[in-house]
């Protein structure tokens, strides 16, 4: 999770974090504490969606030829301030799915912020993550196949703000402290690891594993 905490410890973090605790209410401390908290939670849904195809296409495309093309950064205090944040709620539905409240709430409980000041926290964060991560996708050469001349795909950049790297390919577990809510909710065997006994537990549930994962990501 180090290129998070380096993006919250640096100029635009801090920018980032005075800013949306003003807009919400909250002080510097505790906006700190619900980013740092909700922040892997949303790169780790990315993580997860990205590893399908469908995922990773839709991913890549909102960041390479959609709207969220980095510009948000260049006015950031006027998007906190005055901008249209219902766009946050539409990419936290498309993340996390059915599983946002349940995320906003465990936030909640370790932050000990309101999970109603946590859901705005997070509608407000989620569209400059996006535009962060299009800046890093466009910096590192990245190609609608999620591949990188320069060396670095999709999940590199993914896997880097969580802390890893090319190593991290897979969904994040619990023990990395990244993702761990999504995990959590994906683990069905309870061992801390995202493996093929879960996909067949989730397979033999109504709706089937498809449906499992449909209801997980908000399909439609």
């Amino acid at each position: 999770m180090s290129g998070l905490i380096d993006l919250l410890n640096s100029d635009l973090g801090k920018q980032i974090i005075s800013g949306v605790g003003q807009q919400v209410g909250t002080t510097e401390e505790e906006t700190s504490s619900v980013l740092s908290s909700a922040l892997p939670e949303l790169v780790g849904g990315m993580q997860n969606n990205a590893a399908t195809p469908d995922g990773q296409n839709g991913l890549l495309g909102a960041l390479l030829g959609g709207k969220h093309d980095g510009s948000i950064l260049d006015n950031l205090s006027g998007f906190i301030n005055g901008g249209d944040h219902s766009d946050g709620g539409s990419i936290l539905g498309h993340v996390l799915g059915d599983n946002q409240e349940n995320v906003q709430n465990q936030v909640s409980q370790n932050t000990g912020v309101s999970s109603d000041k946590v859901a705005m926290i997070m509608k407000i964060a989620a569209p400059i993550l996006m535009g962060y991560l299009a800046k890093k996708a466009m910096n590192n050469g990245l190609n609608n196949d999620g591949t990188s001349a320069n060396g670095g795909g999709l999940s590199d950049i993914l896997g880097g703000l969580l802390g890893g790297g090319q190593q991290q390919n897979t969904a994040p577990t619990p023990s990395s402290g990244s993702g761990n809510i999504l995990t959590s909710m994906l683990d069905q065997d309870g061992d801390g690891q995202l493996g093929l006994g879960d996909a067949v537990t989730a397979a033999t549930r109504k709706g089937g594993l498809g449906g499992f994962l449909g209801s997980l990501f908000g399909k439609k």
